[in-house]
């Protein structure tokens, strides 16, 4: 009997991940890239954190205001840029309608959810295959230079440990006891919250070590080609439309897996399906370190600017520091003001430890929905959300929207997608899109 058939369109790290997870699964998988080799998009050069336990929705009641302060700076951690865009106005307004505390905590419980079930998954399969992407065991500290935002973690650090994340708050001193490089911020620092169960690594190098295994167990990787349409009959996708080196061609499939991070929206608009993403884009910058000694072990994040740094060891010795949100479309240039921000507030917090002359700046769009909680499940014509059903497309499925937890979240979105493709319930408090299951939580949005 012949293998179901399933073609994933891209080859990010949740791309690549779900093929691995379907290959095992016993469909016979292509993958098809407009690139010419896995992550070299949005997975390419990110924060490299599997940052279970600080994974808080951006959408929160503290946002809009902070938003709005920082509205008239070219270098806040968070900048929209207003637009005659009506997509932007409408995610603009969704996102304001899931910054409300029963929102926010239910958002919170689905993220926790999906991102412990996607830990085990990910350290399953570095056992198993003995990946190698410069991961560092050493747990992520999410340190505080405000006495209001500290005050304000409490509450979600206790609805995490009750979710069951190691997460625990620490005092100044535990804080630098636990990363001495943060020594530097003095009476500035306030406090931290810590996991020593979440870890860091390098997304590009893991979607990269993983994709060879996928093509070993017989997963074919299509590059260097562009899917121009998806063609719908009734309640099925028929074929898709592709660029291949200049020619067009057509390709076809038992089922469709879309993976195209913030691209996946416009191609399935075409076809009636609406998903509530819009690209944020993001910001990293890469240091040598000069002494090793003073830069950071721990994974850190540093909620005032909003930024995340993770030490990648491997041929070389760098710390990659990655964030910001710039709400301004599609547009994927480089804003040098950003980029200097970034290095401005990492040379204040360690010096000349690295070498700020010659930074490895990159720019990616993050695919967000409005509630930060991926879109993972059956595809259905009109407005895709998270536990919603509608009239399905039959053989058509979401993994996408997973905003800045694409690396945290890959693995377990990937298995949940197998499982279901399977006809199976996957073990996890979340609300799938498109399949009829019990509801696992409440406070849903009512778009």
């Amino acid at each position: 009997m012949a293998k179901p058939t399933v073609t994933i369109l891209g080859a990010g790290v949740t791309g690549v991940a779900t093929a691995w997870y379907l290959s095992q699964a016993g469909f016979d998988v292509t993958v098809i890239e407009r690139h010419h080799a896995p992550a070299m998009e949005t997975s390419f050069a990110n924060g490299g954190q599997i940052s279970v336990c600080h994974a808080t929705p951006w959408a929160n009641p503290a946002t809009p205001l902070k938003a709005l302060k920082w509205l008239i700076r070219p270098d806040a951690p968070l900048l929209y840029r207003p637009t005659l865009c009506a997509e932007q106005w409408r995610f603009l307004w969704r996102f304001l309608k899931e910054c409300t505390h029963t929102q926010a905590d239910a958002n919170l419980v689905a993220l926790v959810s999906l991102g412990l079930y996607s830990r085990t998954a990910l350290l399953a399969l570095i056992d198993k295959l003995n990946l190698q992407f410069e991961q560092r065991h050493q747990g992520i500290l999410h340190f505080y230079t405000s006495h209001t935002e500290y005050q304000n973690a409490i509450a979600p650090t206790l609805l995490m440990q009750e979710l069951g994340c190691h997460r625990t708050l620490l005092s100044p001193k535990q804080a630098t006891d636990t990363e001495p490089a943060l020594s530097s911020l003095g009476d500035g620092l306030i406090g931290a919250t810590f996991t020593n169960q979440d870890l860091s690594g390098n997304a590009r190098l893991f979607t990269n070590e993983l994709a060879k295994h996928c093509a070993a167990n017989g997963v074919s990787f299509i590059y260097n080609t562009t899917i121009t349409n998806i063609h719908r009959q009734q309640n099925a996708i028929s074929h898709l439309s592709l660029n291949q080196h200049g020619q067009n061609i057509t390709h076809q499939s038992d089922h469709y897996v879309v993976c195209l991070g913030s691209y996946g929206k416009r191609l399935l608009d075409a076809i009636g399906v609406d998903l509530p993403i819009f690209p944020a884009k993001g910001y990293s910058a890469t240091y040598r370190v000069k002494d090793p000694a003073c830069v950071p072990q721990v994974s850190l994040i540093d909620d005032e600017y909003k930024l995340v740094m993770s030490r990648l060891t491997s041929d070389d010795d760098k710390l990659r520091v990655a964030g910001t949100a710039e709400f301004n479309g599609y547009n994927t240039n480089l804003n040098l003001i950003r980029c200097q921000a970034i290095t401005n507030r990492v040379q204040a917090l360690f010096g000349d430890v690295l070498d700020y002359d010659e930074p490895n700046y990159w720019t990616g769009q993050r695919p967000m929905t409005p509630s930060n909680v991926p879109l993972i499940g059956k595809a259905y014509l009109g407005l895709i959300w998270h536990g919603r059903h509608g009239q399905n497309i039959d053989n058509l499925w979401l993994n996408t929207g997973h905003g800045t937890l694409g690396f945290t979240h890959a693995c377990g979105s990937a298995l949940a997608l197998s499982l279901l493709m399977q006809g199976q319930t996957p073990p996890l408090a979340f609300d799938f899109t498109g399949i009829k299951i019990p509801a696992l939580r409440t406070g849903m949005s009512s778009l």
